[in-house]
Parts: structure tokens; sequence; C-alpha cells
């Protein structure tokens, strides 16, 4: 397959989980949100020099390569990996950026504010993610065994989670009458153990049992 129809197969795939396209890359920063959003999910690539639209413009500078290095390299915490292959489309130059989901989340990037955040691939979003999320990523760094015990704090919440609709961090939070930092960690370690599952509804993540 020659570079042209190898991209053109990538473009009819639309923006998803896994790729992204960018028309042209001006803000290293801005980018690094969506490294970390692959890093930290299932890996991705991003597709420079093409439109929203699927439309091949092309790269216009090597500024712009320099800028996906300094998104991944600089501007991300931990780095993040990123590999660089170059294609001829026409009288254009398509690159493909690929990103490889993390060993070592969670993968921080700027958010518009300044602060360093973690984010994960939603469809075609890139969602700051959630104290559950970070606290997911710690427990799988740690070597400690992963034990979970039905104690009455436990079943407690549980009952709370059962027969409900999907409910945000917040609300758990209020509703159980403990500190945040412990339902984050109880949380964490209940979606691990398959009971408990995250679900991202109208713009807000969602909390149910299984």
């Amino acid at each position: 397959m020659d570079d042209s129809n190898y991209i053109q197969d990538l473009i009819s795939e639309g923006e998803h989980e896994q790729q992204d396209f960018k028309y042209k890359v001006t803000d290293a920063m801005k980018l690094s949100r969506s490294v970390s959003a692959f890093a930290n999910t299932s890996g991705g690539r991003l597709l420079v020099g093409v439109r929203d639209d699927g439309v091949v413009s092309g790269v216009r500078s090597e500024e712009e390569i320099y800028m996906l290095h300094a998104a991944a390299n600089e501007y991300c915490r931990p780095s993040a990996n990123i590999h660089f292959d170059t294609y001829h489309v026409g009288k254009h130059t398509v690159v493909v950026a690929t990103v490889p989901r993390s060993q070592h989340r969670p993968v921080m990037g700027v958010a518009p504010d300044g602060r360093r955040m973690a984010y994960i691939r939603i469809s075609d979003e890139n969602i700051i993610a959630t104290p559950v999320h970070l606290q997911l990523w710690r427990d799988e760094e740690s070597t400690r065994p992963l034990v979970l015990q039905y104690t009455d704090e436990e079943s407690t919440f549980l009952h709370l989670l059962d027969g409900q609709s999907a409910l945000p961090l917040n609300q758990l939070v209020r509703k159980s009458n403990m500190s945040r930092q412990r339902v984050v960690r109880l949380m964490a370690r209940l979606i691990r153990f398959g009971v408990v599952s995250c679900e991202y509804i109208g713009g807000k993540f969602l909390f149910r049992t299984q």
C-alpha cells in the first residue's frame, strides 16, 4: 500500500479514541493534553497535516515537529514516548505521531489554566481524569497485594450504590459521610475487583455497581 492510500485509510476511520487529526500544531502545551490522554488510555496517533474534516493540508514547517517533541518531552510529566513517521500524499506531507500507552501512569499534561493534569481519551475527546483514575494508577504501581475485605464500611458503601442510578464522586462522598480520600481509595479498589464501574455520561464520570 502506498503512502496516499495508507493515510486515506486512516482518515476514513475519522477521529476516535486512538486517533486525532491536527490541521497544524501551534501550541505545545495544548498538544500535551492529547499526548497525556493517549498515554493514559490505550495509546493513539496524531495525524498532523489533516484538517478536522479529513482534508489533507500537509505539515507546514519543521517547527510543528519540534512542538510535538516539546509536548511529549517538555510539557508532559513524566515524559511520554512518541514516534514519528512521515508520509507523502500528493504534494503534501503528513506526519503520523504515535503515542503508546504508558507503563507509568498518570502522564500529566498542561491544562488551560497552567496546572498539570492527567487526561484520558474518551471517543474523540481529551477528558480530565478523576481522583479515582489517579488512585487506580497509583495502585497499579504498588507492589502490595490487592485485597478487598468486606468490612462494615465496604458493605455500607455498596448498599448505598446498590439500586441507585449512577452517581458522581461528589454525591458519593456526601451520601456516604466518609472522607473524600477514603471514598476515592475504596472506589479504586472496587473498580479493580470489577464490583463497580465508571462511566462517562453527559459530561460527567458516574459510578455504579456492576
